[in-house]
């Protein structure tokens, strides 16, 4: 039975500057369970949706899920080999000595039709233009539009640091830097980076419903936007003119409705096909029931307790250090994680080419600890842990996670107080500045180490809201800057290890765990890829019926 092409958006973002009222567009007959396994497939994950545009966009659902089924980059990663590989741009050069990349368009790229959008032209150099302009141009009739906040790459200070971006003809593109960056390349292929339609953001001008270019997708990805419950789920359906060939399912839902146990029922029931980030704790069941398949791949991720340096007592290095030496991170490894991840020495994970081999866990060592605190006169503190709910890739039980590290500060004398916070509204008050610790992580689908050292710490970082420490040290990002400059590899790797040198001596932010990512399925469904870099493409995605479970 195959899909209606009608259409039944249902849009409510509870956050400003994305806050628009419940609406019905059309209505469409829900589709049964019985209806999607036969024409798509429900991957269930937990998280919260602010934005379908990955551009505006710290990370989760929209990032790690959505972008890459409604959107495609300039370049995308290789999730086997980690190597830079072609996606709308068919081939690029560096010029200057990477202070130009000349990027060489596919041809014949359709935009999705969609019930907002009807395309009268395939992909060219305007859309590029378009979508890194309006990023990197604060005088961009688009820059401002739903906030005119670009987290990742205001991060890394883009919009200081590209000269231009220019089109040089209908298929070619051209992006001039005011220094050569060695990381430009990595930073153009991630998830953040979505190629919009100019034509589409022209009609909306056209209507005075900018705001729309965020909330109602059109890209050049393999499905589309057709239904969205907030809170609940998201409806997609296939893109019939994708590029690299009809998607093999009619249909994705994502569902959003259920927390851990809940997640791991519907595994288990049937009504879900595709668990993302299940808790290593469920690992044994997912393993001994024949019904299900499991992957398990290195992350390009992090999880790691955040110290706000701007405020007393965490100013204080000292004091940060009798912290880390009071985690007993062995317990975290076992509680936690399962074995399914190891204890981090630096912010960068161990796949990482930078990563510096000689970087040491910091020890546990409560006594050291006390003695620290006391030389200080600070042996009652009381601290306030901010901390996420949902599970993520870097760290499947946040809030389990918090209560551990609790214990842990209860036997130093440090009285934690847990505070549970969500979405946006977690970025909201962390960048108030109230906090002393929030438990937090990252992943990236950049090998480049500065896609986690500038936006995790960068000065910059503290105004995008992605460093929860309000770490700014001029040295450091003099650092990170020098280490931009050359193509060499060695001399940024002698670089980046003296930038985490740095690090475990300031200690702005403590490393927990870099952790495995893991996924657990249907047995009958193919076709998925888990990459360490996020979520790929569930274009190749099918359901192989006559495939009976191993008993």
């Amino acid at each position: 039975m195959g899909i209606k092409r009608s259409f039944w958006l249902a849009l409510s973002f509870g956050i400003a500057p994305l806050l628009f009222s419940l609406h019905t567009v059309a209505a469409a007959k829900p589709v049964s369970l019985r209806d999607i396994r036969q024409s798509g497939f429900v991957y269930c994950v937990n998280g919260l949706l602010n934005t379908f545009n990955p551009q505006m966009a710290s990370g989760g659902l929209t990032v790690d899920t959505l972008s890459a089924q409604l959107y495609d980059r300039l370049l995308a990663v290789d999730p086997y080999t980690y190597r830079l590989i072609p996606e709308l741009a068919q081939s690029w050069e560096v010029l200057d000595d990477g202070a130009t990349y000349r990027f060489h368009l596919r041809k014949n790229v359709p935009f999705q039709h969609t019930p907002w959008f009807t395309p009268t032209r395939t992909l060219n150099a305007d859309d590029v233009v378009f979508s890194f302009a309006r990023m990197f141009d604060k005088r961009h009739p688009y820059h401002d539009v739903n906030g005119g906040d670009y987290p990742y790459f205001d991060s890394l200070q883009f919009p200081d640091s590209v000269q231009s971006v220019r089109k040089l003809d209908s298929d070619t593109v051209e992006f001039r830097l005011k220094n050569p960056d060695a990381s430009f390349l990595w930073h153009i292929a991630t998830h953040y980076a979505p190629v919009l339609s100019a034509e589409y953001a022209e009609q909306l001008s056209a209507a005075d419903h900018q705001e729309r270019i965020d909330r109602l997708p059109v890209g050049t990805g393999p499905f589309m936007l057709n239904e969205y419950r907030a809170g609940q789920f998201i409806r997609l359906l296939r893109n019939d003119n994708y590029w690299r060939g009809l998607p093999r399912m009619e249909q994705v839902v994502i569902d959003l409705g259920a927390g851990g146990i809940g997640r791991l029922s519907k595994l288990l029931t049937g009504e879900c096909d595709v668990l993302a980030y299940p808790a290593a704790s469920q690992l044994s069941i997912l393993r001994d029931d024949p019904r299900l398949r499991l992957t398990l791949r290195p992350g390009m991720n992090i999880a790691y307790l955040a110290f706000n340096t701007a405020k007393a007592p965490l100013d204080d290095v000292r004091v940060r250090h009798a912290i880390a030496l009071s985690i007993n991170n062995q317990r975290l490894m076992q509680s936690i994680y399962y074995g399914t991840a190891e204890t981090a020495a630096s912010i960068l994970p161990r796949a990482s080419w930078a990563y510096d081999n000689d970087a040491k866990v910091t020890e546990y060592n409560p006594q050291k600890a006390r003695d620290i605190l006391r030389d200080l006169g600070k042996e009652h503190l009381e601290l306030s842990l901010w901390v996420p709910t949902a599970s993520q890739s870097y760290n499947p039980s946040p809030l389990k996670t918090a209560e551990l590290i609790q214990a842990d500060l209860a036997l130093v004398g440090i009285t934690v107080n847990i505070v549970p916070v969500e979405g946006r509204f977690q970025e909201a008050r962390l960048m108030a500045m109230n906090h002393d610790l929030t438990l937090a992580g990252w992943s990236t689908d950049s090998n480049d180490p500065d896609s986690f050292f500038r936006p995790l710490l960068s000065c910059a970082a503290i105004h995008s809201q992605t460093n929860y420490g309000h770490w700014c040290q001029p040295s450091f990002d003099e650092l990170l800057h020098s280490a931009l400059l050359s193509q060499q590899l060695s001399g940024r790797m002698d670089t980046y290890r003296e930038v985490q040198q740095m690090l475990a001596q300031q200690l702005p932010v403590l490393p927990l765990a870099s952790s495995l990512r893991l996924q657990a399925y249907r047995y009958d469904i193919k076709g998925l890829v888990l990459s360490p870099f996020g979520n790929a493409s569930f274009a190749g995605v099918y359901r192989d019926d006559d495939q009976e479970p191993n008993p």
